[in-house]
């Protein structure tokens, strides 16, 4: 009987988990908050980190794989961190900013309005918090947690 603190449950844990803030960021955007361009760095490490845990899972790979998880739940975290410090005003933000996709089977002054019409999402505004804590600052510290999940399967690899 496998516990809940083996080297599969804990990588089983750590990918769901990024499955799962991978998910809650797609329910924000269902209800309106479109992400900027640092949300949308952040969620690609938590598909790579999801997809490791399901590859090592599935094809039941060594323990050392887990690390490629934690450095995956690493780097969106540090973007987290980076995130919340432009929007605290800490640091300068980049200077590109996303918006919604635009057609671009349209005629010319047509394409033109939609980009003038395209929202502007700035990754130096808070668009949601609660209690001060920002999306941003959940993500920083929920993917530091993964990355941490993702060393413990690591070392209970090792001492298995």
């Amino acid at each position: 009987m496998q516990t809940l603190t083996s080297f599969r449950s804990l990588v089983g844990f750590a990918a769901a988990g990024s499955a799962f803030v991978l998910a809650g960021a797609f329910v924000f955007q269902a209800f309106g908050y479109a992400p900027c361009h640092l949300c949308l760095l952040q969620r690609w490490p938590h598909l790579a980190a999801a997809i490791i845990g399901i590859v090592i899972l599935t094809f039941r790979l060594p323990g050392w794989t887990a690390l490629l998880g934690m450095l995956a739940a690493l780097t969106t975290s540090v973007i987290g961190f980076y995130h919340s410090g432009v929007e605290r005003k800490i640091f300068e933000g980049p200077t590109d900013c996303t918006s919604s996709a635009v057609d671009t089977t349209v005629s010319a002054a047509d394409l033109l309005k939609q980009i003038n019409e395209a929202p502007l999402v700035r990754c130096d505004e808070i668009p949601w918090d609660i209690f001060g804590i920002t999306m941003a600052n959940l993500n920083a510290v929920g993917s530091l947690v993964l990355a941490g999940i993702w060393l413990w399967a690591f070392l209970k690899s090792r001492r298995a």
